[in-house]
């Protein structure tokens, strides 16, 4: 009995301890997910936060919002900023204020609405507008300050976010302090709470202002001033308590079998720590990694590209890309954002097939990647494999059914030992992608000092002629008489100048690049058109060329304003020769295309400039309306010395009289040229023997001294 009782007691003790051992392993594991859930909660919530102005930026750094808000237009403004961030993002309330606290559009769930809803969230929202006002007021150097809270709003919770809205290509300007605000309010209410279970797999919970449940473990949610605007509770997951409750029939039926009681108790302790462990790997994964193409984001990349800079054993160089897509936007505005989605999708799988896993490769934002390579200052390996992500993003994207075409714009720096700071080296890079871009686009550029300067002197440049075109008489047009086979005068093509009264000359090959970057070409265009037109009009019969920039093709109101300034003017449309460049043909943009036919149809003559030196094909000529090619000066220069030149330039006249399309040559500067290319068969030359540019009152006397054209048409 004693034995039995000693037995008993040995079993009961066992038992006791080993119910007591589960009870207390239970309970800790339920702290421990508690804890992890917690912070879980908190780093999702502080997400949204932050996610709010990232979203916002989708149409607050772009220009055709400002030009939308400065010309009121909107339907334009509903689709693409009240109806998008709501359908896209989710945003539940949009505002765009004007002034000081001017409403000037307001929606809600993605309709327009008057904008008395504003008035009442006012007094919360009147703090944060007067803070972001200032902020702006005092200027900044690259994005634009914006400001993320939770505030409470006719008692309810909600995450408000306040950014101005800006020129996304640095066109269009706001005195700071008086930029147009862009309003965005998400509510902290049953539709964000299914998307956080939904997305970053939290527990079943929901955002209340008052702690009504007190087995529900909260977190406070409080503001930039420290006050809680909302808690969040939720329906723990408890592992323990669970896991105990699964155990104790079998731990009563059989305690004989402790043993292997104990081993499914281990076992399933270590599988529910694993999946917590992977739960918690996850929202890690998402804060860090970029939703559509699974690369890096922006903080993360940085965060890497610091820790490799400091890293101690890094005296080596680091070569860091910087990579722009070219004619993006083209593709996500003629197929819409949900295939621009899927582009960068496509563009980020072939980076990663390119650049290999010696390379720290992500994605910036928009259209714009970054690569990181480690010890390596080979100039010709990093030219290589720009050429070879070059080639690869050439390759046409298949998306819903049609074929997209985009390019890609690299700029490249090498840190070496003592280069360590990596703002200095993403500016460096930068400059060196600006200057791949202005170079032609599609091609890589390493970084220079002397690009500093010439940064400089393209602010200096730019800055010049945004005064030269406000009316003063720096700016005039030159003309340059173009002949025919008898040495007649036919016409002359438009050339624009400018003499600075500090610079003096300015060449064109210096300013028209800046133009064309900082959107001054269409001012710019407007005036050599103008003067070219009123020159024409009192010279009927003389054709007057003039070189249009693809920005000008590419506006929807080109053919409008050129049609409108001929009848203006009075000069008639055969008698205008527009200029255009073979990369119009090779974009294939529906507009400019639109545009040339247009204007082809009304009588205007379509000449191709600089031909055989870019893209040229005779599926262009043929499918587009042509009227001359002009056969580019590199070839004439080297007619009497390379037999090749000769011979290509004979087979384009060829070519083009097949086509039923007239030939010029350009830039003829020796009698021997004009000689041989007479024998080609070259209908129009131009070029120094015959004439330089001349001022508007000179050509008029070189047209006088040629026979009387016919009558001017009205």
């Amino acid at each position: 009995m004693t034995a039995l009782a000693s037995v008993l007691a040995t079993f009961v003790v066992t038992a006791t301890l080993l119910a007591g051992f589960l009870i207390w392993t239970a309970v800790r594991i339920d702290e421990e997910a508690l804890e992890r859930q917690r912070g879980r909660v908190a780093h999702v919530i502080d997400a949204q936060l932050e996610a709010l102005p990232r979203e916002q930026q989708s149409v607050a750094i772009w220009d055709d919002t400002l030009i939308a808000i400065r010309g009121g237009d909107q339907d334009w403004l509903s689709v693409n900023v009240g109806a998008w961030d709501f359908s896209y993002f989710g945003h539940d309330e949009t505002y765009i204020i004007l002034g000081v606290d001017t409403i000037a559009h307001a929606w809600a769930g993605g309709a327009s609405q008057p904008g008395t809803e504003y008035v009442r969230r006012t007094r919360a929202l009147a703090p944060m507008l007067a803070d972001l006002r200032d902020r702006t007021r005092v200027g900044y150097a690259d994005e634009p300050p914006h400001l993320a809270d939770y505030v409470l709003l006719d008692g309810r919770p909600a995450i408000a976010s306040i950014m101005p809205v800006v020129s996304d290509s640095g066109r269009l300007h706001d005195d700071p302090g008086t930029e147009p605000l862009l309003v965005s309010i998400s509510w902290l209410d049953l539709d964000l709470e299914l998307k956080l279970m939904d997305q970053y797999l939290l527990e079943v919970g929901r955002f209340t202002t008052t702690a009504a449940h007190p087995e529900m473990p909260i977190l406070p949610v409080t503001n930039r001033s420290g006050r809680i605007v909302a808690f969040y509770e939720w329906f723990p997951y408890q592992p323990g308590g669970q896991l105990l409750s699964a155990a104790a029939p079998g731990l009563v039926a059989a305690v004989a079998v402790f043993g292997l009681v104990l081993l499914v108790l281990m076992q399933s302790l270590w599988l529910s720590s694993r999946e917590l462990e992977g739960q918690q790997r996850e929202v890690e994964r998402q804060a860090t990694e970029d939703p559509l193409t699974g690369l890096p984001n922006r903080p993360s990349f940085e965060a890497r590209f610091e820790r490799l800079l400091e890293a101690d054993h890094l005296d080596r160089p680091v070569a860091l890309m910087m990579l722009d897509l070219d004619r993006f936007k083209q593709v996500n505005d003629t197929l819409g954002h949900h295939a621009g989605d899927t582009l960068i999708a496509a563009v980020g799988q072939r980076l990663r097939t390119v650049s290999g896993g010696a390379s720290i490769l992500a994605r910036l934002g928009g259209d714009e990647f970054a690569i990181l390579l480690r010890n390596c200052a080979d100039e010709a390996a990093l030219l290589a494999l720009a050429q070879r992500i070059i080639d690869a993003i050439a390759q046409p994207f298949h998306i819903e059914g049609v074929d997209a075409f985009v390019g890609v714009s690299i700029g490249i720096v090498i840190a070496g030992a003592r280069d360590r700071d990596r703002r200095e080296l993403t500016r460096k890079a930068d400059i060196a992608l600006y200057e791949a871009k202005a170079a032609g686009r599609n091609r890589a550029c390493f970084y220079e000092a002397s690009m500093d300067e010439a940064l400089q002197g393209r602010h200096t440049i730019e800055a010049e002629l945004r005064e030269a075109l406000t009316g003063s008489d720096q700016l005039w047009v030159a003309y340059q008489p173009l002949l025919g086979r008898d040495r007649a005068t036919l016409g002359a093509e438009a050339l624009i100048r400018w003499t600075h009264p500090r610079l003096g000359y300015v060449s064109p090959a210096n300013f028209v690049p800046v133009a064309e970057t900082s959107g001054l070409i269409e001012p710019l265009g407007q005036f050599v058109l103008r003067s070219a037109c009123e020159l024409g009009a009192s010279w009927p019969g003389r054709f007057i060329a003039v070189n249009i920039s693809p920005v000008q093709l590419r506006n929807p109101s080109f053919a409008d304003y050129l049609l409108g300034l001929l009848e203006q003017t009075g000069m008639r449309p055969h008698d205008l020769e527009i200029e255009i460049t073979e990369g119009i043909l090779l974009d294939d943009e529906t507009t400019a295309a639109m545009a040339i036919r247009r204007l082809r149809d009304a009588g205007v003559r379509i000449a191709l400039d600089d031909f055989g030196t870019g893209y040229s094909s005779l599926n262009y000529l043929k499918r587009y309306p042509v009227d001359r090619i002009k056969v580019d000066r590199s070839f004439i220069s080297q007619l009497q010395h390379a037999g090749a030149s000769a011979a290509i330039v004979e087979a384009m006249v060829r070519l083009a009289h097949a086509l039923g399309i007239m030939v010029t040559a350009e830039g003829v500067e020796t009698a021997e040229q004009h000689r041989l290319l007479l024998g080609m068969g070259c209908d129009t030359f131009q070029g120094f023997l015959f004439s330089p540019p001349l001022a508007a009152s000179e050509i008029a006397t070189v047209f006088a001294a040629v026979p009387e054209a016919p009558a001017r048409v009205a």
